[in-house]
Parts: structure tokens; C-alpha cells; sequence
């Protein structure tokens, strides 16, 4: 990463990171994390939560943080929904629900909504898109490269429509983003697809997150991490930003936030090394 980390840490400083998956926790391709391995483990020993925050439905996610043995809360499709257990917090938030053992505060608006939304967007262009909706679960896994099991959590969708425009000559992205406009809905570019979703975004579900723990803690100093243009209302927020390697560039970026770090490496590796770096910065002070 570039320049060090300047911030100033107490001894009741207390961290948490927000982290993308797809290409940032998770490799692009093979959808490994080994090598975040060490800074993974690193936060575990620290007692750092790591809020997992993606364009996944819930229950891929659920499926990856038990694998990750990570039990901070989760933010599903794209900001759409918030998901913790009852001892991430010392008070139950207001607006929560319970749901299939797990608390969840809703933001974004429901998929039957984001469906019907999509096909009018579909109509309006008169462009070729295909959304996960229209997709059987073989398809899905063709596109994603996960297998069926993983194909079929993926398919199980409550806040984002993921989609594909099939047309060879350059998308007006403008065209489409106004089209959902229109219909009280927002366009985001993720790693693979396109996702229509409402007006809930990655930093709306970071911010309510921070207020929560601010009732426990009063200093927080937050990490965030992310690959793709979705993950950009997050990094806005953090107080560390970082933006992992891959490869699309996005030069206007370090414009519009000053303080980004850009990793060298992509993926898990990039991950690894710029959580270590921020860590090691606070044994520094």
C-alpha cells in the first residue's frame, strides 16, 4: 500500500472493519480467501469485527461467515438488509425483527418490487437484459462460477436484482441509471453484473452500523475495503480506505477521497496486507 497510516489510536480506540467479498476478501475467480489468512486471524485474536458487506443474498452469506468463522453482522445485497446476533450488540436496535434465528433491520425495498421494476426498465430500452429472476440455477452457476449448491443460495434474493444487458456495441450506462431513477430505483456496477436495487447503498448500512456500536463505544475508527464501483459509498465513509487492486482503474477516485490507500496486490493478498499494515500502525502508537 502507499502511504502509512497517519491516524492517532487510544488504547480505547475501538476498530471495525467493513470488507467487500467478491474480489476483494475473495479472490475474483476462485472465490478463495487463504490469503487473508494471517490478517483474519490477526482480527479474531483482537476481538476486531469484521462486518461482511456484499452484493450476496443472505444466505450465501451466512454460509461464508461460518466458514470464515467470522460472527460480527452482515450486510447483504448491496445495503439492502442488516444481520447480527443478539450479542453483537448490548441493546437490541430499534426497527429490528427477528428473523430465521438471526436479527435483521430491512433498508432496501423487496425483490417482487426490483423484478417488475427491471421489466419495465427492459420495455422502456427495448435492450436485451436478463436478470437473475429469468435465470434457472444452471445458468446462474455458468456465470458465476460457483457450483449449484452456492448457485441455488444465490438465487434465494430479497433486496437485488442482479442483471446482464446482452448487447455487443458500449452500454449508455446514463440511459439505464435514469430509466431506474424513474422508477424510484438505483443502478450499480458490480465485479460480474449490473444490480438494481433501491436507494439503499453499502454506506447507509455501514453508517446505521457505526451508530449502533457508537452506544457502546466511544471512539470507533473504521477500515473500509472494496474492489468496485458498489463499494465506493462505503470507502466515502471509512476512516481508512482502502481500494483493492483489480483490474479495472478508477483514476477520478483518489480525487474524490483524498485519503484512499490502493493496494499493489488484488484480491485476498491485497486484503491481507493492508489490514496487517493498519493493525501493526496501531501497535506503533
Amino acid at each position: 500500500m502507499g502511504e502509512s497510516v497517519t491516524a492517532k489510536f487510544s488504547s480505547t480506540t475501538f476498530f471495525i472493519i467493513f470488507s467487500d467479498l467478491d474480489g476483494t476478501l475473495l479472490d475474483h475467480n476462485t472465490y478463495g480467501w487463504q490469503e487473508a489468512q494471517p490478517a483474519l486471524n490477526l482480527c479474531k485474536n483482537r476481538h476486531v469485527p469484521i462486518v461482511l458487506v456484499s452484493s450476496k443474498t443472505r444466505a450465501e452469506m451466512e454460509f461464508l461467515r461460518r466458514r470464515l468463522s467470522i460472527s460480527a453482522p452482515f450486510v447483504s445485497e448491496n445495503g439492502g438488509g442488516i444481520f447480527f446476533q443478539s450479542n453483537n450488540f448490548k441493546e437490541l436496535p430499534a426497527g429490528t425483527s427477528f428473523d430465521k434465528g438471526l436479527w435483521k433491520y430491512s433498508i432496501g425495498l423487496s425483490y417482487p418490487h426490483l423484478i417488475r421494476g427491471l421489466r419495465g426498465i427492459r420495455d422502456e430500452l427495448r435492450w436485451d437484459i436478463k436478470g437473475f429472476s429469468d435465470m434457472d440455477i444452471e445458468e446462474i452457476s455458468q456465470l458465476t462460477g460457483l457450483d449449484p449448491k452456492i448457485s441455488r443460495l444465490a438465487a434465494m434474493r430479497e433486496f437485488d436484482e442482479p442483471f446482464l444487458v446482452l448487447k455487443k456495441q458500449p452500454i449508455d450506462e446514463t440511459a439505464l441509471k435514469k430509466a431506474a431513477d424513474k422508477r424510484g430505483l438505483a443502478v450499480t456496477c458490480g465485479g460480474r453484473f449490473f444490480h438494481l436495487q433501491g436507494k439503499n447503498d453499502k454506506g447507509k448500512a455501514m453508517e446505521r452500523i457505526i451508530s449502533w456500536y457508537r452506544h457502546d463505544h466511544k471512539q470507533i475508527f473504521s477500515i473500509g475495503l472494496g474492489d468496485s464501483p458498489n463499494d465506493f459509498s462505503m470507502l466515502e465513509l471509512a476512516d481508512v480506505p482502502v481500494l483493492i487492486r483489480s483490474q479495472r482503474e478508477f483514476p477520478e477516485l483518489k480525487g474524490e477521497i483524498p485519503r484512499l490507500k490502493v493496494t499493489r496486490e488484488m484480491g485476498p493478498k491485497g486484503w491481507n496486507k493492508a489490514i496487517l499494515d493498519i493493525l501493526d500502525k496501531k501497535d506503533g502508537e
